[in-house]
């Protein structure tokens, strides 16, 4: 079946609730540019009116290539966020590759590689499981309150995951500087960023 759902392009406590502000602050700017769906109101992560999306997402129904749902990590929207969010004079060129069911993006920017990627999975408890394992691999924060915005999340101190239905998306900044960008802020609080602008653009 096909996926409906379409991707607009987002371990310390006191590093989930700096990302989370700074995130918040970024994704009020470019959620003015979501394409929000019928029905759909796109608001900033954490906005107390801001219940978390309601969409179901489920896995491509075919192996042999990545959801249209998934290939968004790699559109025009989320290039322009990143370039937004960073000040680049230009649009960074990216490289994606689809493998045991996980799309990869890797975005070329002038500190160092960026990488987002989505793993499909045939369903919902498929997905939790894959994002536990990834979890416990890497000791990962479980990221708690609204900053996950009512979604299994957790982080590193340069990455970020978010399960939704049937897809993981994972965002890794561990290649980049230790802070990046005209705000300097930290390569882990961009990757909460980029992800949650991801997950708050997420619509039908």
């Amino acid at each position: 079946m096909k996926s409906r759902t379409r991707f607009h392009f987002a371990g310390r406590s006191q590093f989930a609730r700096g990302a989370w502000i700074g995130a918040v602050s970024v994704s009020a700017v470019l959620l003015a540019g979501c394409a929000a769906g019928p029905g759909t109101a796109a608001q900033a992560p954490g906005s107390p009116s801001a219940p978390p999306p309601t969409t179901t997402v489920s896995a491509s129904a075919a192996a042999s290539s990545p959801s249209s749902s998934a290939k968004m990590i790699c559109g025009d929207e989320t290039r322009s966020n990143i370039v937004r969010i960073l000040g680049l004079a230009s649009t960074p060129q990216t490289t994606d590759a689809w493998k045991d069911r996980l799309y990869t993006c890797t975005y070329a920017l002038p500190a160092g590689p960026f990488v987002l990627s989505v793993k499909e999975s045939a369903d919902p408890a498929a997905a939790r499981a894959y994002f536990d394992q990834q979890q416990a691999v890497v000791r990962g924060t479980l990221i708690g309150g609204l900053a996950n915005l009512g979604f299994p999340a957790f982080q590193t101190a340069t990455s970020a995951v978010f399960v939704k239905d049937s897809f993981v998306l994972t965002v890794d900044a561990s290649s980049l500087p230790a802070v990046v960008g005209p705000q300097q802020i930290a390569n882990g609080a961009f990757a909460y960023q980029v992800a949650t602008t991801v997950l708050a653009c997420w619509s039908e």
